[in-house]
């Protein structure tokens, strides 16, 4: 990914945490015609100095059966984004985007069937947590679990990890403008507006 260098963001913490909060992705793979990419939920997940994204497909999918054991992947990661009008600076300059986004590489590997249950439950717990009436896959009967029957299980060992945060750096005088017109907007335009206020630029 190009990012010039007042938009990266070298902090892996952070963007760790973003990659927790915004875990919806597109897996990208090469394929026999191409590249092949699927939009699905990777889980992160740390252990010791090693990092993974967890995820599975559908058995249906073409898309993992061209992905060889060990293959690198690619997984791309999109945080709110926002036009910028230049009506909204000091200065007369050209209007842009604002964005946050994270490309993560590493190493493919299919699941065994326990490590896709463990994945599974973990899942299933971490997005049924605030639920008034949360569901559980142990409580779920046989015949609905057969369903597990038709996906398979996967982890990326992450490689590299790159976070690109183009959130209006060096206009830092219009800010509170920008910033403004983004929270009036709402929606998408908005989260960007809170964004620019949380982050540290690198």
């Amino acid at each position: 990914m190009y990012i010039p260098r007042h938009y990266r963001n070298e902090n892996m913490e952070e963007i760790r945490e973003f990659l927790r909060h915004h875990a919806f992705g597109i897996l990208v793979s090469s394929g026999p015609k191409g590249p092949m990419a699927t939009h699905l939920p990777l889980e992160l997940e740390v252990e010791g100095k090693k990092s993974f994204l967890r995820g599975h497909f559908a058995k249906a999918n073409p898309q993992w059966k061209e992905i060889a054991e060990g293959a690198e992947v690619l997984c791309i990661f999109n945080g709110p984004h926002a036009y910028i009008s230049s009506s909204w600076y000091r200065e007369e300059e050209v209007p842009t985007w604002n964005y946050i986004a994270v490309h993560v590489r590493g190493r493919y590997r299919t699941q065994s069937r326990e490590e896709l249950w463990k994945s599974l439950r973990h899942l299933v717990e971490k997005y049924e947590e605030d639920s008034e009436h949360p569901v559980s896959l142990d409580a779920m009967a046989a015949d609905t679990l057969r369903q597990v029957r038709g996906i398979i299980g996967f982890e990326i060992e992450i490689d590299s990890l790159e976070g690109a945060y183009k959130l209006s750096q060096g206009r830092e005088e219009d800010h509170p403008r920008i910033t403004e017109e983004l929270l009036a907007r709402g929606g998408n335009s908005a989260a960007v507006a809170r964004a620019m206020k949380g982050h540290s630029n690198p």
